[in-house]
Parts: C-alpha cells; structure tokens; sequence
C-alpha cells in the first residue's frame, strides 16, 4: 500500500506517518520510484500506536510496547514491559487527579460567581 492510502484508511496525515517512521514505530519499503510502501498490516499498527499516544505514552514506550504487541505473546519480556506499563500508568493516575483537582477548582470558581451573580441581582 502507498502513503496515501494508509493514511486515508488509518486516519492519520501522511505526515504522522513519517512521524511514526522517523521513531522507529513503523517501517516501509521503498518501491522502484523511491516511494513507500506499506504492508496490509500497517493500517492496524497504526491504529495501535494513535491509541498508545491517546493514552498518553511517549515514543520511547510506545518503541517498547510494540514489539511485545508483535508477537502475540503477552509473556515475551513480561517483567520488563509490565514494569514500564506499570509506571506509565501510575504516572497517568497522577495527570489524571491533577486534572480532577484543576476541574473541582474551576467549578468552585463558577458555582462562586453564579452565586455572586445572584446575589447581585436581589
């Protein structure tokens, strides 16, 4: 398959697709013309590596996750990958209480000035 077409069947820009090249997530041939080329697969791979960046791993672990994803067997380099799932995620439970704090602020702030607002009208 051609840029192209695995950007348009995956989602992405061909850009992002260079983007996944460039950190070694996905690989291409190149054909007589020097263009890439894709195999059926990559539409799915890349389906796999916008959902790792969605939860918000960075390349570096997204590079080690892959492998394992590869081969189908959860058990291949487990300790190693559970290790580095592990603090991922732990790291994306603190993103996400910060979040929930920066929201409940926010919301005080405007059950304040509804209140304000209120009190202003009487």
């Amino acid at each position: 398959m051609r840029i192209g077409e695995v950007a348009a069947k995956a989602g992405v820009s061909v850009r992002a697709l260079r983007y996944y090249e460039e950190q070694d997530l996905l690989h291409s041939t190149r054909d007589g013309g020097g263009r890439r080329r894709y195999t059926p697969d990559a539409v799915d791979r890349v389906g796999l590596i916008r959902q790792l960046y969605s939860a918000g791993l960075p390349s570096r672990t997204v590079r080690a996750v892959l492998p394992f994803a590869d081969s189908g067997d959860p058990g291949q380099g487990a300790p190693e990958l559970l290790e580095l799932l592990t603090a991922e995620r732990d790291r994306l439970d603190r993103e996400m209480a910060d979040l929930r704090d920066a929201r409940d602020r926010l919301h005080a702030c405007i059950t304040e000035a509804h209140r304000d607002d209120r009190a202003e009208r009487s």
